[in-house]
């Protein structure tokens, strides 16, 4: 084999479409205005497409079964039947109805297979739980499993994809989640089971479709193991070593590669090189180290799938570095056991830069999408093959380097002088906790589990055309100013008919809670069409953090006055905190991201002040993405949380005893950050608490948390409208871990996403669920 045949691989690729074709699929099939058929016959162009425009850049292993109309864990526990009885799938395949209710739950009364078994206590059936895929800002639905469960094959999809695409002329390579990740990933409401002991029964299942696969012409079958990057025990490894031998016996026709990605496989390499597979891929964009040490460990027969182009990030690559690199460490392997391929799936990265005509050219040349990531690889695999035609394109890539790394955009003296100048008074409340809420609670009043929102309401096709309208200058400054006014005094007298206690202005004019904090910051870019996938048809925009950061004026405060100006009850300001505003950006890799946060801190102090100073008597910092920030490896957590907890610290602690302090949280396993969050010291946290009917909860419990909690107890991401009783159970089960004083009312999450058809009842459901809470429990009785 010469060299130039040495493969260009991905792991997986953007499953939304340049321009979210999927998600108004997805949404129109939800609504009603489209067929089922039409949803698949969508979703099969998507898929076409991707496949061929991997193949015209240069791509050679093209995966398929990345695609997924939700969710690939999802896919996965449908493909093996791990389908909870609430769903009511008893047969051979699972509907989409019922795939769709697991993802997004189904309200009683719905048409929908899901529904002909209701859930406890006869309120429908609710999504599963779901939670962040990893370290990332994507989110996947969580298994259950539980004792004595069998497994069948309910979906064909693995099969139907790869041969899809062979008759398309697209010989791929279909990509699994592992057995042994698929099981560490999902959870049993029996907290002394442990998933991984069904392997035996799950594992004939991947032996059927391994064999079907090969029956039709599948030489190769990637199996993502992620977990090889987490502290693994030796049953972990057993395990991981018991699987693959089977597989590998089972179906020798089928070579296998594994996958790990997103870390160092640290004291797990051992086991991933003694796995009796055919491939083995790494990160090396996360792990550089990992090149030489499997160079001198590896297996001699083994393929070696090297990431050598970031998936999770947006920076150019140089080229001519990474050629450097790569020329000896392939002459070392084999140019015959060497592919070339991104550090993990490009899910995690827009489609296509050229999509975008409104970036600063210089900004713009120092990015790569997916696309252009891909086209980074065949360049490089023609370089490597001493292919002189590829010479312009390798000057280029290190000219963009360079410009970028000596740019005058990226450094600001005055933050640097900032910077210097944080001390510890600025990190410290003024007084204690328990002194605080005592001086809260009088300023404020607010009854026993008073209640209140995480701060936007529905952005309506209304509030989208108005700001796209904006945009394209159709409508003036004035004019959309009025619309926006209008909208946040229509929700301010509608929170005050309902009875809320706190109120929020609902956020009708930002887009994004991130890109609106970025848009006023300096050192940040915006792209058009730079969609990632969050969940399902939930995409986002990640700003792209690019130099310094500095605040040059006033961001909420205008909108915070008008709307306290409307109502007598407290309004709380809403701010996006440092460290989320870090996680949920595209950050630039020149500086230390704990030295990023700390910029963006400086800016959100500036903001809280500011509040403060113009009467905001509640401000909250939303760090929804703390969690997710986590190193993957335990032995690295307390440096991340101790600048993570820093970050919230400047930007939170400027303020006077009597200004309550709130922050809010999306699901996150808080046994692992209950110390950070104590450390946080705010008033009140809020937490997505409803799927895990309360159960994140024991870490406050058992940490004895002393401030004041807001357990969400409506699940924003279903569509489903919770029943007051519903919602008065959560609560119930809320009171057996905390104490009356500590809790707080309000729904999992911020309500953008949603309609307001299904708010409007949510929420004054979820105002009389407090009232009778109050009336059982309260011996104020108020």
């Amino acid at each position: 084999m010469s060299l130039l045949s040495l493969p260009v691989a991905t792991l997986g690729t953007p499953r939304i479409g340049p321009r979210r074709e999927l998600k108004l699929a997805l949404e129109s099939y939800w609504a009603g205005k489209t067929s089922e058929q039409q949803l698949l016959e969508d979703a099969a162009g998507l898929r076409a497409a991707n496949w061929a425009r991997q193949k015209s850049i240069g791509v050679t292993v093209i995966p398929s079964n990345d695609f997924s109309l939700y969710d690939q864990v999802l896919d996965t526990s449908v493909m093996v039947g791990a389908i909870p009885e609430i769903y009511g799938s008893k047969t051979e395949s699972v509907s989409l109805k019922t795939y769709f209710a697991m993802a997004r739950g189904s309200q009683c009364g719905d048409q929908d297979a899901s529904c002909g078994r209701r859930g406890p206590r006869g309120f429908g059936a609710p999504a599963q739980e779901m939670t962040k895929w990893f370290d990332t800002n994507y989110h996947y639905m969580v298994p259950q499993f539980h004792r004595g469960q069998t497994f069948r094959l309910c979906s064909r999809k693995p099969i139907e994809e790869y041969e899809e695409a062979k008759a398309l002329g697209f010989q791929t390579r279909p990509v699994l989640i592992g057995p042994v990740t698929f099981l560490k990933l999902g959870k049993s409401l029996d907290p002394a089971f442990q998933p991984l002991s069904l392997l035996d029964e799950l594992i004939p299942i991947y032996i059927e479709v391994l064999q079907e696969l090969a029956k039709r012409g599948a030489n190769w079958v990637q199996f993502d193991e992620p977990y090889l990057v987490l502290d693994l025990d030796e049953r972990a490894r057993q395990s991981l070593r018991h699987a693959y031998d089977r597989l590998a016996k089972e179906v020798p026709a089928i070579k296998i590669l594994v996958a790990s990605y997103f870390g160092d496989l640290g004291d797990n390499l051992n086991t991933a090189l003694s796995l009796p597979v055919a491939g083995l891929h790494l990160d090396l964009v996360r792990a550089p180290q990992l090149l030489d040490q499997i160079i001198a460990g590896g297996r001699g027969d083994l393929v070696m799938s090297l990431g050598v182009v970031d998936g999770r990030n947006v920076w150019r690559s140089n080229l001519s570095s990474l050629r450097q690199r790569l020329e000896p460490a392939i002459a070392k392997l084999g140019k015959d056991r060497v592919q070339i391929a991104p550090s993990c799936s490009l899910l995690h990265v827009p489609v296509d830069v050229e999509l975008e005509t409104g970036l600063a050219s210089d900004v713009k040349s120092w990015l790569a999408f997916a696309v252009q990531k891909m086209r980074e690889l065949a360049i490089l695999a023609r370089a490597l093959a001493g292919d002189q035609n590829v010479a312009p394109a390798l000057a280029e890539s290190e000219c963009a380097a360079t410009v970028r790394r000596t740019s005058r955009k990226i450094r600001d003296a005055n933050v640097a002088v900032r910077m210097k100048a944080i001390d510890q008074t600025m990190r410290r409340r003024g007084s204690p906790f328990a002194r605080r809420a005592e001086i809260q609670s009088n300023r404020f009043g607010l009854p026993a589990f008073p209640t209140t929102t995480i701060g936007s309401f529905p952005q309506t096709t209304e509030v989208r055309n108005a700001r796209a309208a904006h945009a394209r200058g159709a409508i003036s400054d004035e004019q959309y100013d009025r619309f926006l006014k209008e909208e946040t005094a229509r929700a301010v007298r509608w929170q005050e008919d309902i009875g809320l206690d706190v109120l929020v202005h609902g956020e009708f004019e930002r887009n994004d809670m991130v890109q609106y904090f970025g848009e006023h910051l300096a050192g940040f870019a915006f792209t058009r069409n730079g969609w990632v996938q969050s969940y399902g048809s939930r995409c986002v925009r990640p700003p792209i953090l690019f130099g310094d950061v500095v605040r040059p004026k006033p961001i909420t405060v205008d909108w915070w006055r008008y709307a306290q100006s409307l109502t007598r009850k407290p309004m709380k300001a809403m701010l996006t905190g440092p460290v989320t505003i870090l996680n949920w950006s595209f950050v630039r890799d020149d500086i230390p991201r704990s030295e990023v946060c700390r910029q963006i801190a400086l800016a959100i102090r500036d903001e809280v002040r500011d509040l403060e100073n113009a009467g905001a008597t509640m401000i909250q910092i939303d760090e929804a993405a703390l969690r997710e920030g986590m190193p993957l490896r335990r032995s690295e957590w307390t440096a991340y949380l101790d600048w993570a907890v820093d970050c919230f610290s400047i930007c939170s602690s400027g303020v006077a005893d009597e200004t309550q302090i709130h922050t809010h949280m999306c699901y996150s396993e808080f046994n692992d950050i209950i110390g950070a969050i104590a450390a946080m010291d705010a008033d009140v946290i809020s937490i997505e608490t409803s799927r895990s009917k309360m159960e994140l909860l024991d870490a406050f419990r058992n940490y004895e948390y002393p401030n004041q909690i807001g357990p969400g107890v409506y699940d924003i991401h279903s569509p489903r409208v919770p029943e007051a009783g519903e919602m008065k159970e959560l609560m119930v089960l809320a009171r057996t871990r905390l104490q009356d004083s500590q809790l707080w009312v309000n729904p999992d999450c911020g309500l953008k996403t949603r309609q307001w058809e299904e708010v409007r009842p949510a929420l004054a459901n979820m105002v009389a669920a407090a009232r009778q809470l109050r009336a059982a429990f309260d011996p104020r009785g108020h």
